[in-house]
């Protein structure tokens, strides 16, 4: 790399939009801008799975087994850059996008993974394969073979990806429930994209539990200073021990605020994991209603005069709420006895609960108040899953 393409780099990674997933890096370009790295007229194809194509180049930060260190240099970032490292992959999305003249063109970025079966199955998140037409993973022995998607879970931001192989290195998934804060905190992936490729970067848990509203939902995610930057997403972030304890996947950086970076617990993420792999989708309760609080309502253009509850502006009919006598101008106040006063409530509550439970929706309707009791279903699939 040239020292002027590298002083793009550099810079580029200090610009990062606040309360941003550090999604995909561009693949040639590394200066962070929005421009697509190819703008090629494509027919939309599939995602491929064919044969291996090697590539020219070494994998960087390939270990010398015979590397012999003193116990001082022989630090746990060390160890488990050796030991984890040849688990972490990259990721390259390419997707179809339209111009403004609706003409087709070309779109890449580039994410990690995390191999957790030798026979080939990763883990990266749903925003690096979002949308991707082709899946092209880079593995860390320099050889690169298209990918099948699994399954995908928008709501955790998880997602499941096959390679055709064998007896590729498998990193050791740990017990996210014992993490403390303090504890060191290891990440690797490929922050700008391929060309920094398996990059370590050295942290401590920063804090446990960290709710983030993304999207009107709410996830519980590690907090770490271990440097995360866009591409790094759907890496590894490991212990000490080289367990992996989290799946990096969103960045916060402003002016003035060191970055912080944030990781979904791998104990969440083994139970995605396992539904995905089973059927290629989460299945999770719904109520089946439209619902507003006053800032989604100022979104939509409407005004809200209500002070407390959430505003059902629309009920399915062959829905659980639909069935149980919901009806547009409901405020719903309560769920089980916790009360609900916006969007992100309800949905957190009914997401407590499985497919078929019971729930009681304390509403208030024309001013009186009424207990409605709710079964629970799945959630329709999209016709594309």
């Amino acid at each position: 790399m040239s020292a002027k393409k590298f002083t793009k780099a550099i810079c580029a990674a200090a610009i990062v939009a606040a309360m941003t997933f550090s999604g995909c890096g561009s693949v040639a370009d590394l200066t962070g801008s929005d421009k697509p790295a190819e703008e090629t007229k494509s027919a939309e194809q599939p995602v491929s799975t064919s044969k291996s194509v090697a590539v020219t180049e070494a994998a960087p930060n390939k270990p010398e087994n015979n590397t012999k260190l003193s116990d001082a240099r022989n630090t746990p970032a060390v160890r488990v850059a050796r030991t984890v490292g040849p688990a972490v992959v990259g990721i390259t999305n390419k997707a179809i996008a339209r111009d403004f003249f609706d003409r087709t063109f070309e779109t890449s970025g580039v994410g990690s993974g995390v191999i957790f079966k030798s026979d080939g199955y990763i883990i990266t998140n749903n925003h690096v394969i979002a949308g991707a037409k082709e899946i092209i993973v880079s593995l860390s022995d320099g050889n690169t073979v298209n990918g099948t998607l699994i399954g995908t879970d928008e709501m955790t931001d998880i997602a499941v990806v096959k390679v055709e192989a064998k007896d590729l290195p498998v990193a050791e998934l740990g017990d996210s429930d014992e993490v403390v804060v303090g504890e060191p905190a290891i990440a690797i992936g490929n922050p700008m994209g391929l060309e920094f490729q398996g990059s370590v970067t050295v942290g401590v848990i920063s804090a446990l539990n960290r709710t983030l509203d993304l999207n009107d939902r709410r996830v519980k995610l590690f907090q770490t200073d271990a440097a995360i930057s866009p591409g790094n997403s759907g890496g590894a972030l490991v212990n000490a021990d080289g367990e992996v304890i989290g799946i990096n996947s969103a960045k916060l950086a402003t002016t003035g605020v060191e970055g912080m970076g944030f990781a979904i617990p791998i104990n969440t993420v083994k139970a995605i994991v396992a539904e995905l792999m089973d059927k290629g989708y989460v299945a999770r309760p719904y109520l089946g209603v439209t619902i507003f609080d006053k800032p989604t309502a100022a979104r939509y253009g409407y005004q809200l005069s209500i002070d407390k509850g959430v505003y059902v502006f629309q009920v399915g009919l062959d829905s659980p709420a639909g069935r149980a006598g919901f009806q547009r101008g409901d405020i719903i106040l309560s769920i089980d006895g916790k009360e609900v006063n916006s969007v992100t409530d309800v949905r957190n509550e009914v997401a407590a609960h499985k497919v078929g439970d019971k729930i009681k929706v304390l509403c208030d309707r024309d001013g009186r108040e009424e207990t409605v009791e709710v079964t629970l279903e799945e959630m329709p699939q999209p016709s594309n899953q």
